[in-house]
């Protein structure tokens, strides 16, 4: 372990060395290559990374920890001038050219001076040239950070700067800011306003209360950006059609005022241009008078004249061919009401409600005013909509290999109807297959191909919520509310078990704002059919290995006479159990309590599963799109299973087998409750680099009907989007060591921190840190390793560190990270930190896109 360090230390050492030397090669003699900036206020440095933003200049990146600013050495590699560098090199012998031009050709000699071109073109490129220190940039930089200040209220603030040399041979120098702030400034009581259009001065006297400019606040720029949105937003929803953001102005009185600010509102009329001349009036509250929804525009059909019309509740559907929705499917759709004060608002709403129909493409909504309107108060809304194909066919092969399979393929396919009852119905059917070689499978004198594993799914979505009783009050139709029923079945042949899986789902999912999002799954039913259960001790080694031990050091007489005999599979292991646990054959406490943990273990993971549960998922997530960084993401669930066929059995004074529990369909169903919180963080500290967490805790625990979660509803630890230090199914539970072969529990808590960087272009790194375990807690295990019983057994929570390398392709990332066990909770007490932190013990894991 120690050498393991040694190595990698001196060689972290040797290439800082190495790149050390040669950061300045490009910096010319009498400047300065800049290393750091540092910010005095009031001559306390400061880490305020807003006021950093502020600097035009900043040090090129580093590579975290190591410091090695990598993009400005690739930089650095380049030729400056590669087209003088080539034509030198090629005469400065003077047969050279004449030799390479007989030995390829003129064009091929050209065409090598281009690729050395090129070459050292995209180096550039790629790098960050050395940031020299400039005068220039730095006076930018003080301007920056005086303007500011002052937007905090600081108006007689005080800007300096200072450069330091390290060393003039060295050619490098830090940039130190010195800024003094001065007393502040701060909101006078005295806040006057001057808004012409009576209208606006109304609707402003109503929301004043709310603000953002309070008197005896310290004056803030920012409070004047959010009033004025603020205003902008609120007029806008408030009938004002013509009102923009530029009409809400301030002034701000600071002559002899005592350091107070007085605020003063402006808010002239509208102004209208027409033709040459300008003129105002006051602004007006305009209304909805009709709402026109082309339901099948495209381009083409722009000229032509519509074939189809109906109305519906003040709303008229045009069709350039014959209607295919019904009415009601699209009005539900569409926030612009008739009738109705013009609200900005109705524009986005309509937006996302056409979108989430996922039937048109992005809707294009515009009003305009009525010319025969006197009033000059009416709008007419008008909706263009361009239907997606209605019937959409993909598909999709992937070959892979994995630990269980040496050789894999999958494939899948899924067809889309959409519109398939005319009321914006999707309807969307799936299937998938895979065919491995595996080496591990139940039969090894099959096929090359001995394992499989194939499934089915129908779902069928509507735009609105089905229940048996109105709910439009209570999910309005702007919160695009969803009502799914899906169907699923899937069969394995020779991978463990073998297992068939029926699924059915009735799902109702509603957003009541953009960030917020409702899933209830009123049924969520699940059935489990293991086919080749005596197959179990083939697939669940661990287990079969440790009771072989057992029969060994109890003199159990084995069919097989070698000597090392085994246990047969499945008549003997099953003998075996049946005469320890019927105390046919005498053993000690501890080692019949193995055996019957053995044998429990085994009739959980082989007895069939039917879960008739429910669930409500609350999901808050702040991201805007793809690209944003910033962001952060809250996931709530709470499940419950049973409790519907335990009320009817109960109410059915039904039997109960000979375990004490209720059957439905010859099956004992599970009972639990389970509940699960996770939340995830992004912060972008630049453009290159993002600092992301991840917390998780669930815990599912059985009752009544159940002793136990099932196999499908437990939880694991370890693998490349968890616990990186470790294989998924190989960590814990608690300080177990991972002595089973799949292992899961019903108690789990992961914590994961990530620095993402950019090392070149595409190419991505990462630092990170996994912490977490799973712990078996109020079930039927409780064995002392297994379980949790405290705030003690926290220090079982595992650690794993490393490394990643990433490439982002745009539309999708590869990743690869090398993760160390830290912390390893299976090792005893004393030997568990860095025992095994090296790269014999090194987990690698591949994956696509960011783990959290």
């Amino acid at each position: 372990m120690k050498r393991d360090l040694t190595k990698i230390s001196l060689f972290i050492v040797f290439i800082s060395l190495f790149f050390s030397c040669n950061a300045v090669k490009r910096v010319p003699d009498g400047e300065y290559l800049l290393t750091e900036n540092i910010i005095l206020v009031d001559s306390v440095k400061i880490k305020n990374a807003g006021v950093y933003s502020q600097l035009a200049q900043k040090p090129n990146t580093s590579i975290p920890l190591i410091g090695i600013p990598l993009s400005l050495h690739i930089y650095n590699l380049a030729d400056p001038q590669p087209d003088s560098t080539y034509y030198r090199w090629l005469h400065k012998n003077p047969k050279r050219e004449e030799r390479l031009i007989s030995l390829l050709s003129k064009k091929q000699v050209e065409q090598i001076g281009n690729s050395y071109v090129g070459i050292n073109e995209w180096l550039q490129k790629s790098g960050d040239a050395p940031a020299i220190v400039s005068e220039q940039k730095i006076e930018k930089s003080m301007v920056r950070l005086k303007r500011w200040y002052a937007s905090y209220g600081y108006f007689n603030d005080e800007v300096d700067y200072k450069i330091e040399p390290s060393d003039k041979k060295k050619k490098r120098a830090k940039v130190t800011y010195l800024v003094k702030k001065r007393q502040p400034y701060f909101v006078g009581d005295s806040i006057t306003e001057k808004i012409s259009s009576p209208v606006v001065d109304s609707l402003y006297q109503r929301s004043k209360g709310r603000s953002f400019i309070v008197p005896g606040k310290q004056y803030a720029a920012n409070d004047l950006v959010n009033e004025r949105d603020r205003l902008t937003i609120q007029f806008r929803n408030s009938g004002l059609y013509h009102f923009e953001q530029e009409y809400v102005g301030f002034e701000a009185d600071t002559v002899n005022t005592d350091h107070k600010a007085n605020i003063t509102y402006i808010i002239p009329n509208r102004k209208i241009t027409q033709g040459d001349s300008t003129y105002t009036e006051p602004f007006k509250v305009h209304s909805i008078k009709e709402v026109r929804i082309v339901t099948d525009y495209s381009y083409d059909n722009r000229n032509k004249t519509f074939q189809d019309s109906i109305s519906y509740n003040g709303y008229k559907l045009f069709s350039y061919g014959k209607m295919r929705f019904r009415p009601k499917a699209i009005a539900d759709a569409i926030s612009i009401t008739p009738g109705k004060i013009y609200k900005d608002i109705d524009r986005k709403l309509t937006y996302n409600q056409i979108s989430d129909l996922r039937i048109f493409k992005y809707p294009n909504i515009n009003y305009s005013e009525i010319a025969t309107d006197t009033t000059g108060s009416l709008l007419n809304a008008t909706i263009l909509l361009s239907p997606r194909d209605r019937f959409t066919l993909g598909v999709d092969f992937d070959a892979y290999t994995s630990t269980i399979q040496q050789f894999g393929i999958s494939f899948s396919g899924n067809m889309i109807f959409r519109n398939i009852f005319r009321g914006a119905e999707i309807l969307e059917i799936s299937g998938r297959g895979s065919l491995g070689s595996s080496k591990d499978a139940a039969d090894s004198e099959s096929s090359f191909f001995n394992i499989s594993e194939f499934g089915a799914d129908v779902k069928l979505t509507f735009p609105r919520i089905i229940f048996p009783l109105n709910t439009e009050k209570l999910i309005p139709k702007y919160m695009s509310p969803s009502t799914s029923i899906s169907l699923g079945a899937s069969i394995q042949n020779n991978i463990g078990l073998d297992r068939q899986t029926i699924n059915g789902i009735y799902n109702y999912r509603w957003k009541p704002s953009k960030i917020l999002t409702y899933q209830i799954d009123l049924l969520n039913l699940q059935y489990v059919r293991n086919l080749n259960v005596e197959n179990y001790y083939n697939v669940y080694k661990s287990s079969y290995i440790r009771l072989n031990e057992i029969a060994q050091n109890l003199g159990y007489d084995f069919n097989d006479s070698s000597t090392n005999p085994k246990l047969e599979i499945p008549g003997e292991t099953e003998q075996f159990l049946f005469d320890v646990l019927q105390e046919n054959i005498a053993a000690d406490s501890d080692t019949f309590d193995e055996v019957l943990s053995i044998a429990e273990r085994e009739v959980r993971l082989t007895e069939n599963n039917l879960i008739f549960a429910s669930n409500v998922t609350l999901t808050r997530d702040t991201r805007e799109n793809i690209n944003d960084n910033n962001f952060s993401r809250l996931r709530f669930k709470v499940e419950s299973a049973g409790n519907v066929l335990s009320g009817i059995s109960s109410l059915a004074n039904l039997q109960k087998d000979n375990n004490g529990n209720y059957e439905t369909l010859g099956v004992v169903y599970s009972q639990y409750i389970k509940t699960e919180a996770e939340y995830i963080k992004h912060w972008d500290v630049d453009s290159k680099n993002i600092i992301a967490v991840r917390a998780f805790g669930g815990i599912a625990i059985p009752y009544g009907n159940s002793n136990s979660i099932p196999f499908t509803r437990s939880y694991f630890a370890g693998g490349t989007n968890d616990n990186r230090g470790w294989r998924a199914y190989d960590l814990g539970p608690g300080s177990s060591g991972s002595v089973l072969d799949f292992n899961d529990a019903n108690f789990k808590l992961a914590f994961n921190a990530e620095y993402r960087f950019t090392i070149l272009g595409a190419f991505k790194g990462a630092l990170f840190v996994d912490a977490g375990n799973i712990w078996n807690v109020l079930d039927d295990i409780n064995r002392p390793s297994f379980t949790f019983d405290g705030i003690a057994d926290l220090k079982e929570i595992a650690v794993a560190s490393g490394v990643g390398l990433r490439y982002d392709f745009g539309f999708f990332v590869f990743r690869f990270d090398v993760g160390f066990k830290t912390h390893n909770p299976g090792k005893p007490v004393g030997e568990r930190w860095f025992t095994d932190y090296n790269f014999r013990e090194a987990v690698y894991n591949i994956g696509i896109n960011y783990p959290f």
